[in-house]
């Protein structure tokens, strides 16, 4: 096909002009710059964490000896705990993508700011911390707060934490917002029908506890269960009805997680004058692995949906979604690469055909800089037989 060897041309072009790029590295972004470290301490590369990263944001975005009285306000009353420096960062992404249009014929679309978010993260309290940011552009409009909450650590100095706010379901699993590649990981943000149910932004309670003689993590989760969408009437919950998150991860060594999670929801369907109301009970589970040594690193997610009405009629018969999300990220320096590579495989299998996707991804990234990435990506469409290709430029400061 044209397009294929097009944006064959076009990956080609962005990786020969990234391995160009000077090679100077700088840390910028807020953690950085308060601590005076590289962005690889936490990432690799960013946004994506690697365990050290993960075990920081854990810790309250506190690095354990580092915090001091200097790194507070003194306003003389012991009970104050504020910052001396609000660590603020920005990340700003941009593309142009390569795509067929419904006719068949080959579009070019420059999506610039792709986003652009404020971001801000910090300790509140000896083992408590925040973070949040606003989407002040997500594809041309202003998306407002996503992720937002207070982190408890180590609750009653015992390995138990606990976060209130706004967050994805997914987390837990595989965190959208820190993947490398302008795909996405699809399952976790489809909604089937006509339910506002899915796995990506929410509002609630996470707790998370580590049994640590067994290398066991149990993570549960109390959501509204309708997204993160404006209140009605003062209430963010839509309905009388909460949902329930739990996985259990098991560390088989030092290179290998396997886990298990369930999630079971209610929604009320909207009611039109006399019209009756509907209920759509779901119920997500599934094994997830997570394998690697910072080279080669596999995460896979396999999970099923059932939904008993989520066209919310009368008669409606039960309706099931099966997904699949794998990954594999290649460092071949470890979190010194300059060049790392990704392979993504997303499928949906629904009985609602309207939702039913299979892509396969490619994709490089050059890090011109710590905090600034260029990419090069291809997606083929095995659902509608169609490619896509981005190049992207993606920087935190």
């Amino acid at each position: 096909m044209k397009i294929v060897r097009f944006l064959w041309t076009c990956a080609a072009a962005a990786l020969l002009a990234a391995t160009l790029a000077p090679a100077r590295a700088e840390a910028i972004p807020a953690f950085a710059r308060k601590y005076k470290l590289s962005c690889t301490t936490c990432h690799a590369p960013f946004p994506r964490l690697k365990p050290f990263g993960d075990e920081f944001a854990a810790n309250g975005f506190a690095l354990p000896g580092q915090e001091s009285d200097r790194s507070y306000i003194d306003g003389g009353d012991d009970l104050l705990h504020l910052n001396r420096d609000f660590p603020v960062a920005v990340r700003l992404d941009a593309f142009a993508t390569v795509f067929e249009d419904q006719e068949g014929e080959t579009a070019l679309d420059l999506q610039s700011p792709f986003g652009l978010k404020l971001l801000s993260g910090g300790t509140l309290a000896q083992d408590v911390g925040y973070y949040f940011y606003f989407y002040m552009s997500e594809r041309g409009e202003v998306a407002g707060v996503e992720d937002a909450y207070i982190h408890f650590n180590d609750v009653g100095g015992i390995p138990l934490d606990i976060m209130v706010g706004q967050f994805q379901a997914c987390d837990p699993l595989m965190k959208r917002e820190l993947r490398l590649t302008y795909e996405d990981y699809a399952i976790y943000k489809t909604r089937i029908g006509l339910s506002g149910n899915n796995l990506a932004y929410d509002r609630g309670i996470i707790a998370s506890y580590d049994l640590q003689s067994s290398g066991t993590n149990l993570v549960g989760m109390l959501l509204n269960g309708n997204g993160k969408a404006p209140a009605e009437d003062g209430r963010f919950d839509s309905d009388r009805l909460k949902n329930g998150f739990l996985r259990v991860g098991q560390a088989m060594g030092e290179y290998l997680e396997v886990g298990y999670f369930g999630y079971y929801g209610e929604e009320l369907g909207a009611a039109a004058g006399d019209a009756p109301v509907f209920t759509n009970r779901l119920l997500y589970h599934g094994p997830d692995i997570k394998a690697g040594n910072g080279t080669v690193d596999l995460t896979f997610q396999y999970l099923r949906r059932r939904d008993t009405n989520p066209l919310f009629v009368a008669g409606a018969s039960e309706c099931e979604t099966d997904g699949i999300v794998a990954e594999v990220v290649l460092s071949p320096h470890s979190d010194r690469s300059r060049h790392v590579f990704t392979l993504l495989y997303n499928r949906i299998d629904s009985d609602l055909d309207a939702n039913d996707y299979e892509t396969f991804t490619v994709g490089a990234t050059r890090l011109a800089r710590r905090n600034l990435r260029l990419t090069a990506e291809f997606t083929y469409d095995l659902e509608v037989e169609t490619a896509r290709g981005a190049l992207g430029v993606v920087s935190a400061f």
